[in-house]
This record gives structure tokens, sequence and C-alpha cells, in this order.
């Protein structure tokens, strides 16, 4: 998440697999080139109105083996505008399926769930 809060959007979508798809609340980008650029139009539109963000992640869960292994985590939404104080923007559930592809991991699929939607 550190690649993504900075703006880099289309690095950040490398850690996907070529066919990976990122959820968010049921909507669904499917492949890492599509991922990149939906990631570089949220990234310019927040740069845009004088927003950081940050993700903070906690709680993690891994279970699995060598070669797949599912990750769960709390994550913070956070955002500061410009000269503004820092908002808690979202809390959710992030729950990954991860595959080891060469020697690094990346994600095949991403589900983000934003509490209180249920």
């Amino acid at each position: 998440m550190h690649l993504l809060d900075d703006g880099h959007a289309e690095e950040w979508a490398r850690s996907f697999t070529d066919d990976g798809v990122f959820e968010v609340d049921g909507n669904a980008v499917r492949g890492a080139a599509d991922i990149a650029l939906a990631a570089r139009r949220t990234t310019d539109r927040f740069a845009a109105d004088g927003i950081t963000r940050r993700h903070w992640i906690g709680m993690l869960d891994v279970t699995g083996d060598t070669d797949e292994c599912s990750a769960r985590s709390y994550a913070l939404v956070l955002e500061i505008p410009r000269g503004g104080e820092t908002v808690i923007r979202r809390s959710t559930v992030c729950t990954d399926t991860l595959v080891r592809d060469g020697g690094a991991w990346r994600v095949r699929y991403r589900r983000v769930s934003r509490d209180g939607l249920d």
C-alpha cells in the first residue's frame, strides 16, 4: 500500500497477477493493466484535490502453503487534506489470495469490504 499511497499506481498494480482481480464492495476490476488504470485515475484525482491518502493495515492473519496462501487484515483508510486534519474515511476488511510467481508473492484476488455496509 506504500506504493499506492505514494502515487505509484502502476508499480502497485504489478503486485497483482496478470489476471488478478481487485474487488471493492462488490465492484471488481480484472487484470493488472486495468487495475493500474483504475488506480492511476484514483491517485490522480486525490492529488488534484490536494488529499493525501494512507492505508493502515493491521490484524493480519495468513494461512496456506508454499505456493498459495490466504491473507485477511483490517485496513483503515485515512485522508489528509492539504493543511487540514486527518480523517478516518473507511474501516475495511481485506481478504487476499496470494500466489507464488517466480520468486515473489503476487495477489491473484483482493476483496475489500467496507464495514457497515452489511
